[in-house]
């Protein structure tokens, strides 16, 4: 009988301690998107000046200015930018992004290219671009793409292109590597 009240005692014991536990939501990995979901993201974000910036954790000078373009999210999101991220990682990186995710924690959502049609994925973001990262790609306020950064730019370089599309968008200049 001590051993059954004992067993008892401690299952109530683990249930109260489960229960007391922080409960933490298990990281979900972005959202899959192809050709077509860009332009959904595209679609949803009509009204607002959006900055888009497709990165990989292979990519350093992507790994450089991740944690700036957080930054500046937060920093103009008062404004009206909103910013978007895309990962181009092929599955095998898939652990590596998580963790990339997990320790910067971005402020803006962000999606995960879908494997396979990569040409065609990229000319339907930018004509012309042939995979060169990072690139980040400006829409005005009317989903008008006004300008695209190849290659890692400064933060002045940025900073420089949100004020001008937060003011209209109209004389961007595009700026390659």
């Amino acid at each position: 009988m001590k051993i059954r009240t004992a067993v008892g005692a401690l299952v109530l014991l683990a249930a109260g301690t489960a229960l007391a536990a922080p409960q933490t939501k298990a990281p979900h990995d972005p959202e899959m998107i192809d050709a077509q979901g860009f332009q959904k993201i595209l679609e949803q974000n009509r009204g607002k000046a959006l900055l888009i910036n497709f990165w990989a954790t292979w990519c350093e000078p992507c790994r450089d200015e991740y944690p700036m373009l957080n930054e500046l999210a937060k920093q103009y999101a008062p404004k009206g930018l909103q910013v978007v991220g895309v990962s181009m990682d092929d599955d095998g990186d898939l652990i590596l992004m998580r963790r990339f995710l997990a320790r910067y924690k971005p402020i803006f959502p962000n999606y995960r290219k879908t494997p396979g049609a990569e040409a065609a994925f990229r000319q339907s973001i930018l004509s012309g671009w042939t995979g060169s990262m990072p690139i980040s790609v400006f829409y005005a306020k009317d989903g008008r793409q006004v300008t695209h950064f190849i290659g890692e730019k400064s933060r002045e370089q940025y900073e420089e292109a949100i004020r001008a599309l937060l003011a209209g968008g109209e004389s961007i200049a595009p700026q390659v590597k």
